[in-house]
């Protein structure tokens, strides 16, 4: 093995212009109807696992694309605000909507979820990117921290 080698990979990013009948996310309920309609349909996506994903947004609050962060355990996903931002930067993103599902069908979100919600907000003070909500998805309810105080 040579010294110094190491495997890379290049990240492509292919912005469209945008279409008036492009997805809009302005309430909890437009980002629950994306992961239905979506999400729940990707080959990754299992029911019985936490999964963390970011919709990206433009400045009209329209879906640029989303980014699998995390595929977790039954009770538990790893977030971190680097792979939670990172296609938003690439993207020049406006604002996230972060979105995880709780396996249990449960949304009312635990202490965990209320820190990971402040570390993904101040991440987002810094890099100048809103996160305009965190959406708990749970069956059939879902919880917003929009309004919560916290965001």
């Amino acid at each position: 093995m040579k010294a110094n080698s190491h495997k890379s990979y290049e990240i492509r990013v292919q912005l469209l212009n945008e279409r008036p009948d492009d997805r809009q996310i302005v309430t909890p309920e437009d980002a629950v109807s994306y992961w239905r309609d979506t999400v729940t349909k990707a080959p990754w996506y299992f029911s019985d696992r936490e999964i963390a994903l970011a919709l990206v947004l433009n400045t009209r609050c329209r879906i640029l694309g989303h980014t699998l962060v995390s595929i977790g355990s039954l009770n538990e996903s790893v977030v971190h605000p680097r792979e939670t931002y990172r296609a938003a930067i690439a993207m020049n993103a406006y604002a996230i909507v972060f979105m995880h599902n709780h396996p249990s069908g449960n949304p009312t979100p635990s202490e965990a979820d209320t820190r990971m919600t402040r570390r993904l907000s101040e991440a987002g003070t810094l890099l100048n990117i809103s996160l305009i909500d965190h959406v708990i998805i749970g069956d059939p309810e879902h919880y917003s921290f929009k309004g919560s105080g916290i965001l």
